[in-house]
């Protein structure tokens, strides 16, 4: 069970395989099993997959301070040169891919090349200041609500549906959240990595998802339009967390992308 110290935390990280380093990056609520444990396998047999866990999340460990997005960028670095040699391709997704934005950013000699998915730029516009602020409150008022508002705008109606009244209820019994998801949450609420993006100078795909009901599109196109040379892909039918349960679209496109040049 490997650990870095970094900043004053304990990072517990997942390592797999042999080869590159690819580093994974969780977003708000997830951990490195619960959001990359279906896609380790399908990299695993060429790469050194890493997979930090960032503060509010599986066994890493801290003083309970907010979270800032400086912090949780410092721990993806640590475990990353911890357990690779060399500059790594890095992953993110949602709180992820703003964390991985900014390690790219501030590290560019850490990124060979950068992958972000479901991200945004900032947090500022009413709606997501809206959005954040109503997920706090369900989390704080009742968790079988907050639960059912983020399975209702993190999955597509296609997804919810495919799920069947059986799997919904077994999502509502499921221990899920993690005691530090407010944080995240409140991390996620002050977003903005607008004056890190031009920074930015690895190779970058963006992958956003045109029925995303929890961060919209515009987050992805946002990201694109500041990063020099990066390319959009806006994935048709998905919403946020769609692929948790099928990942091979986007392996497909990461794989792709990874390969290039």
């Amino acid at each position: 069970m490997p650990h870095v110290s970094v900043l004053n935390t304990d990072v517990h990280y997942e390592v797999d395989g042999q080869g590159p380093g690819l580093v994974l990056v969780h977003g708000v609520g997830g951990d490195a099993d619960k959001v990359f444990g279906n896609v380790v396998d399908h990299f695993s047999s060429a790469r050194t997959v890493v997979r930090p866990n960032f503060s509010g999340s599986g066994r890493t460990s801290d003083d309970g301070s907010p979270l800032t997005l400086d912090l949780i960028a410092e721990q993806v670095t640590g475990a990353a040169r911890a357990a690779v040699t060399g500059p790594v391709d890095l992953l993110g997704f949602s709180l992820g891919a703003v964390a991985a934005a900014a390690v790219a950013a501030t590290h560019p000699e850490l990124v060979r090349r950068l992958v972000l998915v479901g991200g945004w730029a900032h947090s500022t516009s009413p709606r997501d200041q809206y959005y954040f602020q109503t997920f706090r409150k369900l989390l704080d008022a009742d968790r079988e609500l907050f639960k059912r508002f983020a399975a209702l705008t993190g999955f597509s109606r296609a997804a919810l549906d495919g799920f069947g009244h059986q799997g919904l209820a077994q999502s509502l019994a499921d221990a899920w959240p993690p005691p530090g998801i407010g944080r995240q949450i409140d991390l996620g609420a002050r977003v903005d990595v607008r004056p890190l993006l031009p920074a930015i100078t690895a190779p970058t795909l963006v992958i956003g998802f045109i029925d995303d009901a929890m961060i919209p599109i515009e987050g992805s196109r946002q990201l694109h339009a500041a990063i020099r040379g990066s390319r959009l892909v806006e994935v048709q039918d998905q919403g946020h967390m769609d692929w948790f349960a099928d990942p091979t679209g986007l392996v497909k496109l990461t794989r792709e992308f990874l390969g290039a040049g």
